[in-house]
């Protein structure tokens, strides 16, 4: 594919004339609304990142051994920072509830050293499991994310960045049905 210079082209003509404010004509950094540092994120303390999972492709295979070896009581993995897990009094294999405005859902804690403060990270492609309109109970983070496109001109999905807080379950764990076949309905039409 050719530019209009026919070279390496940093700045856009064709982008500038859009006028769009949230996004400029040359490569930048802008922090989405779902950044820590952004105005009206005090009462979220945790950066959640999701991203592609090493044990299968998307949602494919989330029902595979391979995926159910990597699952926490069935649930997502959801690393932590060992700091941000002592805090809320999590510790490795404890399911946690993961929160914000948009949404929340169930995963299973793994705590990890290697993770930054104030961030927690949750794999995609946990089959949906809601257990009602509000809480996912397999560890999909969809819920948890903006339903927004990335820019007025991209459109692309803003769901691997959100904000969040994540504290320790209590009660009873609700039934996981996800991996269930759904049931049918009884054929009443013949007679």
């Amino acid at each position: 594919m050719s530019t209009p210079s026919g070279k390496i082209d940093i700045f856009s003509q064709a982008i500038a004339s859009f006028r769009y404010d949230d996004c400029p004509s040359y490569p930048s950094w802008l922090a989405s609304d779902e950044w820590l540092s952004a105005p009206g994120a005090a009462q979220w303390s945790l950066h959640l990142i999701t991203h592609q999972p090493a044990d299968k492709l998307h949602s494919q295979m989330d029902v595979g051994k391979v995926s159910l070896a990597h699952k926490v009581s069935g649930r997502a993995p959801l690393p932590l920072n060992p700091g941000d897990a002592t805090a809320r009094g999590i510790c490795n294999g404890c399911i946690v509830h993961v929160f914000n405005a948009h949404g929340a859902c169930l995963a299973g804690a793994v705590v990890d050293p290697g993770l930054m403060a104030n961030a927690i990270v949750i794999p995609t492609g946990a089959w949906s499991d809601p257990a009602d309109f509000f809480l996912e109970k397999h560890g999909n983070p969809n819920v948890l994310t903006l339903d927004i496109g990335a820019s007025r001109l991209a459109q692309a999905p803003s769901a691997l960045s959100a904000l969040v807080e994540v504290t320790l379950w209590h009660g009873p764990l609700p039934e996981m049905r996800a991996h269930q076949s759904p049931e049918i309905m009884p054929d009443d039409t013949a007679r």
